[in-house]
């Protein structure tokens, strides 16, 4: 088992120190793609961050994905962690104000369980490297106290 990037115990029921309305001023992502609803904590200095989805049973992927027992996509937990190294990185990279970070890649993905509609998704990432405007971003998804999802996601200025 991989080492957890945070206990997701203690997260799972704090307060939200940044709204999606404020996740917003600093990621692109809007509509049905705005996939991480909020920031629950942000360690500047140990360069981590805590986020937050709140999965619907009226989600964009629930109708067509294995209709009658409905999964969130790989896809879609790797996209809502993107979104999280994004807004970390808009910290961490520095971008004139016409740029924002692109998703480049991942890497040693590993999906370790299942994620329903309605189900709690807590995101965290951590800085690994950064070189040359590209970010190297260790990341993590747990639902119900659960790793749920673990990779490494490279996020790059454009």
């Amino acid at each position: 088992m991989p080492e957890l990037l945070c206990d997701p115990r203690e997260w799972q029921n704090a307060p939200l120190e940044h709204t999606l309305e404020q996740v917003q001023t600093r990621i692109p992502q809007r509509f049905e793609m705005a996939l991480l609803h909020g920031i629950l904590h942000h360690d500047k200095a140990g360069h981590m961050v805590i986020g937050m989805h709140q999965s619907q049973p009226t989600d964009f992927w629930v109708r067509g994905h294995i209709p009658g027992r409905p999964l969130m996509p790989g896809v879609v937990i790797v996209e809502m962690s993107a979104q999280l190294c994004a807004w970390l990185a808009s910290f961490e990279l520095p971008m004139k104000p016409n740029q924002m970070i692109g998703f480049g890649g991942i890497d040693d993905v590993r999906f370790r369980s299942q994620v329903a509609p309605g189900e709690k998704v807590l995101l965290a990432a951590k800085v690994e490297s950064i070189r040359r405007g590209i970010g190297f971003f260790r990341t993590q998804a747990y639902v119900r106290g659960e790793l749920v999802y673990e990779g490494l996601i490279l996020g790059t200025v454009v």
